[in-house]
C-alpha cells in the first residue's frame, strides 16, 4: 500500500501536453499554504479514442515534475479499471481506480447473502455516529438486500487489486473503488455495509467513490438539492470514520467525489466538510483541461480558432455518435447549441467566453460546453494539425489550464 496524501485531486490531460501548466496551479496552491498532491488520471476508454498508451501520462507527469521542481507527493491514475483492460497500465501507474459498476446488482448467491448477514449483525440497530447529521439505522433485511446488490461487485474487486498485487510485486500503489457509475446513488447506511464487505474481502482501500444523489455531468455544475447533498456528504465521512475503526480499514481511508470537473457549488460544501471533521478528501476531475485547450486555441484566433471552430461544427453533425457513450452525464438541450454558420461569424473571444464556465457570464453556454468536453476524439483525428497548434500556442494555452484548475477548483475547494 502506498501512503496517500489527505488532500488528493485528479486531473485529466487527454493529449498530455499541459502537465506543467497543471502542476503549477498546485505550486500555487502549496506557495498559499495548502498541499495537494495531484493525480494524473487517464481511463483505458479515453487511451483507445485519442489512441494514446498510458505510458504518456506517466512520461508527462514525470516530465513536468522535473521541470518544475516539484517536491511533494505525485501520483498516475489508471483510472476506471477493470480486469480485462489492467495489464497495460500496471507498469506505469501507482494508483487504481477499480471500477465494479458493472457488476452492482448482480445478485450474489443466496449461500452467500446469508453468511454475509449473519457475519454482520452487528450492524443491526440505530447508531449515531460523530458527525453525521442523522442517525444510522440498519435492519438484518437491509443487510441482506446490500449484499444481494454489492456483494458480487465486491469481490470483483478484490479479484482485481490481488491482480494488480500480484503483477506489481513489492511496488506499493493506491487502491481505490469507484461505484459512481450506476443508477442509483448509495445511501450512507449502504456504504457502511459495503466497507464491512471491502473488509471481508481484505482489500486496504484508500478511496471510494459512492454515487451522491443529484447530477454530476460533465464540466457543468452539480444539478440537485445542495442541502441533501452535504447532509449525505458528512454522513458518508462519518460512517468511513466508523468503518476504519471497527473493521480495520486503512487509516487514511477518503472519501472520492467523481466527475468533479465544474461542480462549484459543492466546493464550499467539500470545504466546511473537511473542515469540522478533519478528513481527507480526493475529487477527481475529467476533461475540463481538454476544454481550456480550446478556449487557449480560439483566444489565440487565426488557425486555432479556425480549427476550434471547425472541431465544434464537426461535434454539432455527429452529435449522437458522440454523446452516445456519456448519456447518463450530460444533459444537452440542442435547441440551444448554435448553428455553424454563427459560431463561424464569432471571434476568438466570443467563442471561448461561450466555452470557459464562468457563472454569470452572458456568452457562457453550458450546452457548447458539455458537447465539446465528450468530443476530445475529434482533436485527435485532426492529429498533429491539433498538438502542434497546442505547442505554437503554449503559453495562452498554458495559461487557461493553470488559471482554470487554480483559480476555479483548487482555490475555492482548499482555500475558500
Amino acid at each position: 500500500m502506498k501512503p496517500l496524501d489527505r488532500f488528493s485531486f485528479g486531473i485529466g490531460d487527454r493529449f498530455a501536453h499541459q502537465a506543467s501548466a497543471q502542476l503549477r496551479a498546485f505550486q500555487l496552491l502549496s506557495v498559499a499554504g495548502v498541499r495537494v498532491a495531484p493525480v494524473w488520471n487517464k481511463s483505458n476508454r479515453e487511451h483507445i479514442f485519442v489512441g494514446s498508451e498510458p505510458q504518456s501520462v506517466y512520461d508527462a507527469a514525470t516530465e513536468a515534475v522535473a521541470e518544475l521542481g516539484w517536491k511533494g507527493n505525485w501520483f498516475v491514475d489508471a483510472d476506471h479499471i477493470q480486469l480485462q483492460t489492467v495489464d497495460r497500465f500496471v507498469d506505469c501507474s501507482d494508483f487504481f481506480t477499480i471500477d465494479v459498476a458493472s457488476s452492482i446488482g448482480k445478485p450474489a448467491s443466496t449461500a452467500d447473502v446469508d453468511a454475509f448477514t449473519l457475519r454482520h449483525s452487528e450492524l443491526v440497530g440505530t447508531m449515531n455516529l460523530p458527525g453525521a447529521r442523522e442517525s444510522i439505522s440498519i435492519g438484518m433485511e437491509d443487510i441482506r438486500n446490500v449484499a444481494r446488490k454489492y456483494l458480487l461487485a465486491v469481490r470483483e474487486a478484490g479479484a482485481i487489486y490481488r491482480h494488480i498485487e500480484k503483477k506489481r510485486q513489492a511496488d506499493p500503489f493506491v487502491t481505490e473503488v469507484s461505484m459512481d457509475e450506476t443508477d442509483s446513488p448509495q445511501t450512507p447506511p449502504e456504504l457502511l455495509i459495503i466497507l464491512a464487505a471491502f473488509a471481508d474481502e481484505q482489500i486496504p482501500l484508500q478511496t471510494i467513490a459512492p454515487k451522491f444523489t443529484g447530477r454530476f455531468n460533465k464540466g457543468v455544475d452539480y444539478v440537485g438539492n445542495l442541502a441533501q447533498f452535504e447532509r449525505e456528504f458528512l454522513n458518508d465521512l462519518a460512517v468511513i470514520a466508523f468503518a476504519v475503526k471497527r473493521y480495520g480499514l486503512p487509516a487514511d481511508l477518503k472519501l472520492s467525489v467523481h466527475s468533479g470537473s465544474d461542480k462549484f457549488s459543492l466546493y464550499p460544501i467539500l470545504r466546511r466538510g473537511i473542515e469540522q471533521t478533519g478528513a481527507g478528501i480526493h475529487v477527481k476531475t475529467a476533461g475540463t483541461t481538454w476544454l481550456e485547450e480550446l478556449i487557449g486555441l480560439a483566444e489565440a484566433g487565426g488557425d486555432g480558432l479556425e480549427l476550434t471552430q471547425e472541431i465544434y461544427a464537426y461535434a454539432l453533425d455527429h452529435v449522437d455518435e458522440l454523446c452516445a457513450p456519456y448519456e447518463s452525464v450530460i444533459d444537452i438541450d440542442r435547441t440551444r447549441l448554435p448553428r455553424v454558420d454563427e459560431v463561424n461569424r464569432w471571434s476568438g473571444a466570443e467563442l471561448a467566453s461561450a466555452l470557459r464556465h464562468v457563472p454569470g457570464v452572458p456568452l457562457f453556454n453550458p450546452h457548447i460546453r458539455q458537447l465539446l468536453h465528450v468530443s476530445f476524439k475529434v482533436a485527435a483525428k485532426a492529429g498533429i494539425r491539433y498538438t502542434d497548434l497546442l505547442k505554437r500556442n503554449k503559453t495562452i494555452v498554458s495559461e487557461q489550464v493553470t488559471k482554470n484548475i487554480y483559480e476555479r477548483h483548487l482555490k475555492p475547494l482548499f482555500l475558500g
